[in-house]
């Protein structure tokens, strides 16, 4: 099964990487709210079913959201928060890198939107 990456590109699905995002939620949570390691393994099943019963090939952010479900259908909220928390964080740090690759470009004269926006001109 194939996925579709946030860049464009496809990719194998790979259940270890659901495993080990998992876990890292599951490890900051306390002991009593946490998932077993069966638990886990069992939940990456299940997004791996769900995921292979779409039909099509699926991207990063539709996956994600299967898992946070597959989360909370298990009754580990504060797991699932904790998964939701870094998902934000690193939604935001994509953000924040892509701003500052835009700004080097225009500094670099690499953006292509700014040499093509009038023929007549030199950009740089």
């Amino acid at each position: 099964m194939k996925i579709i990456k946030r860049n464009g590109s496809e990719a194998v699905f790979d259940i270890t990487k659901i495993i080990a995002a998992v876990t890292k939620a599951n490890n900051v949570v306390e002991e009593s709210q946490r998932l077993t390691s069966q638990q886990i393994i069992a939940l990456a099943d299940k997004v791996q079913t769900a995921c292979m019963g779409r039909g099509h090939a699926m991207n990063v952010e539709e996956i994600q959201d299967i898992v946070e479900d597959a989360i909370m259908a298990t009754g580990a909220y504060e797991v699932a928060r904790r998964y939701i928390t870094y998902r934000y964080v690193q939604n935001l740090k994509r953000t924040h890198n892509t701003t500052d690759d835009r700004i080097l470009a225009l500094i670099e004269c690499n953006n292509e939107e700014v040499k093509q926006e009038n023929s007549n001109k030199n950009p740089t």
